[in-house]
């Protein structure tokens, strides 16, 4: 049988998604749970890696298993095994032709930036922060240079693993949550550390520090050490994955919404 699984879960407290030797990845916390619900080793695939200090809304996951159980042992069971910082916000059966990772055709990522001259305290951790005003229109201009299918070298890091580095950003949102400024983020697939990359460049163009057509430059010189450095994990959240009808799934994708 495949479950599939909708978690939501605080950076801050793994090491990033992934599971590792020490155990300390939200995959390694999630695993121990459905584990211990299951009574025998489980294994999950999701949508998406996140790194340390990356937060999701809405990671979707999957895993095969041969223990039946109430969805709700998946959900309220598992959840009460993990730590504080994670929780299972619902659990679908689904066929084997459903894949956490290969069958999302879309993901979508927010980045939340506190732009003040005061380091945020009672949000640190869950925002980025830049210490002086920024110009929004400035920075959607530059943005405007993203949409599209291309070569996104520039905003990619120097470990990323994937096999090509041409995506689809299929939109850029730029707006404001509060007093909190937010990045909305869709795309077909994300390189590592794209978005972080993407906002730190954005962040000059709003501070004056380069035109928003610097962007497009980025973009087509595909150099990332041209770009700006790459903007903090805080503000970073992993808002779901897009999937065919076909696979009935409860909703995918949440909203990532801080305003204090």
């Amino acid at each position: 049988m495949r479950i599939a699984l909708a978690v939501e879960y605080a950076g801050d407290a793994f090491c990033g998604w992934q599971s590792q030797p020490s155990a300390c990845g939200a995959q390694d916390a999630l695993q121990r749970a459905l584990s211990d619900i299951a009574a025998q080793p489980v294994t999950v695939a999701a949508a998406g890696r996140t790194d340390a200090g990356v937060h999701a809304v809405s990671q979707i996951v999957h895993f095969d298993t041969d223990a039946v159980r109430p969805l709700s042992a998946w959900t309220r069971g598992v959840t009460a095994r993990l730590p504080q910082a994670m929780a299972v916000l619902w659990a679908h059966p689904v066929t084997d032709e459903f894949h956490a990772r290969f069958a999302a055709t879309a993901r979508h990522y927010t980045y939340l930036l506190q732009a003040r001259g005061e380091r945020p305290a009672l949000l640190a951790g869950r925002v980025g922060w830049y210490h002086g005003s920024l110009d929004v229109d400035a920075m959607r201009s530059g943005a405007a240079h993203l949409v599209g299918t291309h070569d996104f070298s520039a905003f990619r890091a120097a470990e990323c693993q994937a096999k090509s580095p041409v995506k689809t950003m299929g939109a850029i949102a730029i707006g404001s949550d509060g007093p909190i400024l937010r990045f909305d983020f869709h795309a077909s697939a994300f390189l590592h550390h794209m978005v972080r990359n993407i906002v730190g460049s954005l962040v000059y163009v709003g501070a004056k520090r380069q035109p928003p057509a610097w962007i497009g430059e980025l973009l087509a010189a595909r150099d990332r050490t041209r770009a700006a450095p790459t903007f903090a994990a805080d503000g970073l959240y992993l808002c779901g994955a897009d999937y065919d009808v076909r696979f009935g799934l409860p909703p995918t994708r949440r909203v990532a919404s801080i305003s204090r």
